[in-house]
C-alpha cells in the first residue's frame, strides 16, 4: 500500500448487528482512502497562488505538514458504541458535560473549538458514558456547521439509543469569525437541539439547561 495514502476521513456508523437492541454499535469507514501526496501538492499550489514561498528550510515541509494535519483533523478515532440493557429502570438524567470539541468551518475551512452538553432520558438501554463523547468527536472530524453537527449528535443518539429525550448544547469559538471578517474576538456561538421529554416536559427541559448553564 502506497505509504501516502491513508483511511477515508469520511466514516460512517452502523450497527454491529442488526438486530434491535444489539449491545454495541462500531464505527466504520468508507472503502475510499486519503491521498496525502495528492495533498500535500496542493497545498504547495495553494501557499504558492497567495504568494508564499516554500523553498526555505521552514517552509519546506509545511504542505505536507498542512495536508498531515487536515488528514488527522478529518479522522475520527474508531471505537465501539457500547450500549447496555437499564436493567434497573434508571429514568433520570444523565448528563457528560464539557466535552471537549474541536471541528472545521466548512465555509472556510478555519477551526472551531469549544464544548459539547450531551444528555438523554433513558429508555431500554443505557449508554457507556465515554461514549457520548465519542459521538461528539464522531461528527466534528469532518467540514462542519455548528447547527448541523448539534442537531447531528442529537439525531443519531434518538435514533440508535431510543431514549425518551436527548438534551444536546454545543458553545465554542469560530475562528472564521474571530481571526478574520468580523474579527469579533472573545464571541462564542450556542446552539441546542431537544429532542422527546426534553423538549416538551418542562421540568425535565429546565433541568437539562440549568445543569448546562443556562436558562429553562
Amino acid at each position: 500500500m502506497n505509504e501516502s495514502r491513508r483511511p477515508s476521513p469520511r466514516p460512517s456508523l452502523s450497527p454491529e448487528d442488526p438486530v434491535p437492541g444489539a449491545p454495541a454499535l462500531r464505527v466504520v469507514h468508507d472503502a475510499d482512502s486519503v491521498d496525502l501526496a495528492a495533498a500535500e501538492r496542493a497545498a504547495a499550489d495553494f501557499l504558492h497562488a497567495l504568494g508564499i514561498p516554500t523553498d526555505s528550510e521552514s517552509l519546506r515541509g509545511t504542505p505536507g505538514r498542512m495536508a498531515r494535519a487536515y488528514a488527522e483533523l478529518f479522522s475520527p478515532r474508531p471505537f465501539d458504541l457500547t450500549t447496555f440493557p437499564n436493567d434497573e429502570g434508571y429514568d433520570e438524567l444523565v448528563l457528560a458535560r464539557s466535552i471537549p470539541l474541536r471541528s472545521v468551518c466548512e465555509h472556510h475551512l478555519l477551526p472551531f473549538v469549544g464544548t459539547a452538553h450531551v444528555g438523554y432520558l433513558p429508555g431500554r438501554r443505557i449508554l457507556g458514558l465515554s461514549k457520548l463523547a465519542r459521538v461528539v468527536e464522531h461528527f466534528a472530524c469532518r467540514p462542519q456547521v455548528q447547527e448541523r453537527l448539534t442537531k447531528q449528535v442529537a439525531d443519531w443518539i434518538q435514533t440508535h439509543l431510543e431514549p425518551k429525550g436527548v438534551g444536546v448544547v454545543i458553545e465554542a469559538e469560530h475562528t472564521c469569525m474571530t481571526l478574520r471578517g468580523a474579527q469579533a474576538t472573545g464571541s462564542s456561538t450556542l446552539t441546542s437541539t431537544l429532542l422527546g421529554l426534553l423538549r416538551t416536559d418542562p421540568r425535565s427541559r429546565s433541568e437539562f439547561l440549568a445543569l448546562t448553564g443556562l436558562p429553562g
